[in-house]
């Protein structure tokens, strides 16, 4: 008789029988985050001869088998890590701020140079300071007995008799500082334009603001304009996809962003701008003459994307950069123009070519099948061939 056997692993303990033995001891985890669970396995068992045909069949005993289970990889970390504790929120702004200090903003521009908003006042309040010390230094100069015998007609009132001492001098001094700093720090804002402000040498914001407004006069303004504008060039140098010389006159519409940076992380935004667009001509092939549309939307497409990631991080948002004019340079431009003719006349002839191929299949299936010729192979080659001569020769004499 055949006999099965169960191999069970040896790690696998034995568990209680009905005689009371107690389960084996299990040997150490190999993997410490592993869980267990008992899943009944109905294990093969070994069949015995009976001793007789009416014995009844022995009991098959069920024994438990452990698994082991390994847990996701997410779930075996959070178990081996530590509990963390928690961030309060000033924690992880704290961080945040951190980490944009520690990144600059721009390669090769200082990250500290970010365009802020100035502090300034409404205009009135200019006015109203150098109306009060002009008037300041009016009474000053009444009471020091200094006023023009005709003011003091005018106002009516008796000459002062103080004199100029130490202060009515102070007086004077306070008056016409207030005067001064009234009326010289008014200015007119205008939409489109901008001031950027400094104290000795140091950025103290931009003033966006329109209408009249007061700004320390002791600051130093620099105009921005801040309009959207273009600049179209002269043709610069560039090349196509098989590298044939061009000359490409381009169209770049623009704008000043940031301010600041603009102004103080380069020298001339304007000229750093040209370089920027140059450099992209030499990069990008351009599209030849005579390219078709989508080839002239990817070339400005490719232009567009390459300038403005030169020109952002000195504060200068680049709209769009479209050729204009796109020409082969004077020293290749003959040859092209004949290669270009070639092209033309081949591409002609060969339309000429098939356009008669068509006309002689055709005339030759119509006279066929209407039953007018009855040909063999060598009258048909024949035929074809005239007819193949006579529309060529009638087609040049007519210039198609």
């Amino acid at each position: 008789m055949t006999t099965t056997t169960s191999h069970i692993p040896e790690h696998v303990p034995e568990s209680e029988g009905p005689d009371g033995g107690v389960a084996a001891a299990r040997p150490a985890r190999l993997i410490h985050t592993e869980s267990t669970t008992e899943i009944p396995v109905h294990l093969l068992f070994r069949e015995e001869p009976a001793a007789s045909s009416s014995a009844p069949p022995a009991e098959v005993k069920l024994r438990p088998a452990v698994v082991g289970h390994r847990p996701p990889p997410e779930q075996a970390e959070q178990a081996e890590q530590p509990e963390k504790p928690a961030k309060s929120a000033k924690d992880d702004r704290d961080t945040r701020d951190i980490g944009l200090r520690a990144r600059p903003s721009a390669p090769g521009v200082d990250p500290e140079i970010a365009e802020r908003p100035a502090r300034v006042l409404p205009g009135i309040a200019g006015v109203l300071a150098g109306t009060f010390g002009a008037a300041g230094c009016a009474v000053t100069a009444w009471w020091s007995g200094v006023l023009p015998p005709l003011a003091v007609e005018a106002l009516g009132v008796s000459a002062g008799t103080g004199g100029l001492g130490p202060a009515q001098w102070a007086a004077f001094a306070g008056a016409g500082a207030l005067g001064l700093f009234g009326f010289g720090g008014l200015a007119r804002g205008r939409t489109g334009r901008a001031w950027v402000l400094e104290l000795f040498g140091r950025y103290r914001g931009t003033v966006r603001a329109t209408g009249l407004l007061w700004v320390n006069p002791l600051l130093l303004r620099r105009r921005v304009d801040v309009r959207l504008r273009h600049w179209r060039g002269d043709p610069l140098p560039a090349a196509d996809r098989g590298g044939v010389a061009l000359r490409v006159a381009v169209l770049v519409v623009w704008r000043v962003r940031d301010t600041a940076r603009a102004t103080l992380g380069v020298e001339d935004h304007e000229g750093y701008l040209r370089a920027c667009v140059e450099a992209a001509l030499l990069r990008v092939p351009v599209a030849a003459p005579g390219a078709g549309r989508g080839a002239v939307q990817a070339t400005q497409d490719a232009l567009t994307r390459l300038v403005a990631a030169d020109a952002g991080p000195v504060g200068v948002e680049v709209c769009a950069v479209r050729p204009l004019r796109v020409e082969y340079a004077p020293e290749v431009a003959a040859a092209m123009h004949r290669r270009r003719v070639a092209a033309l006349d081949a591409r002609h002839r060969a339309s000429v070519v098939g356009s008669v191929v068509d006309s002689v299949e055709d005339t030759v299936t119509r006279l066929t099948m209407r039953g007018l010729l009855d040909l063999d192979d060598y009258e048909r080659r024949t035929l074809v061939k005239d007819l193949t001569v006579a529309f060529c020769a009638g087609r040049g004499d007519t210039g198609a």
